[in-house]
């Protein structure tokens, strides 16, 4: 690429750094990026031509920052987390604020051609449960209907991690705090609107991120790849689980290579999501890389998986701890009436809201978040593996493309040190 000259070097951008978060806007033909102090706009047909936006902190922050133990280069800047399209003429932005998250809106124009890139001073809202506090720790957002779904920690100290719902005109909503059985130490990798039916109450927003198994599941300190449900139109309970998630649920997703002697050789670090769309936008195909949790043993791999095989699972069994060990078993009592996890819609009947739902059932969906059986990729194995290299996956896109003989996914896999490709390993090496 440095030889065909199809590099562009943007040393010395505005003196910023940490370019971690992405908006594609194709219609204005713009790629939005977050970063440390800093929001650009580049145009996609010229890259060289950019306009950007200064973020920073104010001086006291900063200090606040620094006395508090922060780094003071590292940490104590406005860290861009949260960048999303609001509506058809702003986008939304999030950033640390130096361990102080801070929202704001970003004015892009009606129309292409307007060309306008500029931040709205007088409306600044308070981040916490948008952005994490802490630039290094991982969040997940997603926006619909101009309300923020947001996988992240809401404390100083990250240690409050939740699933939030802000914005809007409904109270704001969260996962349960400090319950290890609905979140143990999460890292939020995506988060997506899937349909569940042709009924848009039914629509379900999905978090994937990997946490800490929970106690008793292992022997040791281990790692869980998760899929999360929550309902979209959930509003809480009535008495109970009050401004609290009524429809959340999570299941592990296995990829993993069958062993001798029946041990299978685990990849449970996920690190990035891809969701390919087919015709039915109720089934798209969930593309997931990755890696191993072993010091010993270190590879990636790529799985794939269908929501078909997804929503089984959130139909089976819930996961109950019972027996004088306290070992995790599938719930066999009676399930009360709707099944804990169901959206309030006509489809099903019976119930307009969540905070219509009976009390045995909200009490029976605090203390079951967890489904017993997994999720298993499409033919129960990776469609790849990388091991005895270097370096790691850590993000993928797929691309279906049309051939003579018909459709392919080609995958576009990141690495620590760079794309994927016949030769990584050299370039690895040159790094």
């Amino acid at each position: 690429m440095l030889e065909s000259n199809n590099i562009i070097n943007f040393n010395g951008l505005a003196n910023s750094s940490s370019y971690h978060t992405f908006l594609l806007d194709e219609e204005r033909s713009r790629l939005y990026v977050g970063a440390k102090d800093h929001i650009f706009s580049f145009n996609l047909v010229n890259i060289k031509e950019y306009q950007k936006i200064v973020w920073p902190v104010s001086h006291s922050r900063r200090d606040e920052c620094k006395w508090a133990g922060k780094d003071i280069l590292r940490e104590c800047a406005n860290f861009i987390k949260v960048l999303k399209a609001y509506n058809s003429t702003h986008l939304y932005a999030c950033g640390t604020g130096a361990f102080h998250p801070v929202c704001t809106y970003i004015e892009v124009g009606s129309h292409p051609e307007d060309n306008i890139f500029r931040m709205e001073d007088s409306h600044f809202e308070n981040g916490r449960g948008k952005s994490p506090y802490d630039p290094k720790l991982l969040t997940a957002s997603l926006l619909v209907d101009g309300e923020l779904y947001s996988g992240t920690a809401a404390d100083f100290m990250g240690r409050d991690f939740a699933i939030f719902r802000t914005l809007g005109h409904h109270h704001p909503i969260r996962t349960e705090q400090h319950d290890s059985r609905w979140l143990n130490d999460p890292r939020f990798i995506s988060a997506h609107l899937i349909p569940e039916s042709d009924n848009p109450e039914d629509d379900k927003i999905y978090f994937f991120f990997r946490e800490n198994a929970i106690d008793g599941e292992h022997t040791g300190k281990a790692t869980h790849a998760r899929i999360g449900q929550i309902c979209k139109n959930d509003f809480g309970g009535h008495r109970s689980l009050v401004n609290k998630w009524t429809t959340f649920l999570k299941a592990r997703l296995i990829c993993s290579v069958p062993g001798p002697n029946g041990i299978d050789t685990h990849f449970d670090e996920l690190q990035d999501v891809f969701l390919m769309n087919s015709k039915d936008p109720k089934n798209p195909i969930v593309y997931g890389v990755f890696t191993t949790s072993s010091n010993i043993f270190k590879g990636s791999a790529v799985c794939t998986y269908s929501m078909t095989d997804v929503r089984r699972v959130f139909l089976g069994p819930y996961a109950h701890r019972d027996g004088p060990n306290y070992q995790w078993v599938p719930y066999q009592g009676r399930v009360p009436y709707p099944r804990p996890g169901t959206c309030p819609s006509k489809t099903f009947g019976g119930f307009d809201s969540t905070k219509d739902l009976p009390d045995e059932v909200i009490t029976f969906a605090r203390s079951h978040p967890a489904m017993y059986n997994p999720v298993f990729p499409i033919n129960n194995r990776p469609i790849m593996i990388k091991t005895d290299v270097d370096y790691q996956f850590t993000q993928i896109v797929v691309d279906r493309v049309d051939a003579e003989d018909g459709q392919y996914d080609v995958m576009f896999i990141g690495t620590g040190c760079g794309l994927h490709s016949l030769i990584l390993q050299e370039l690895c090496q040159l790094d």
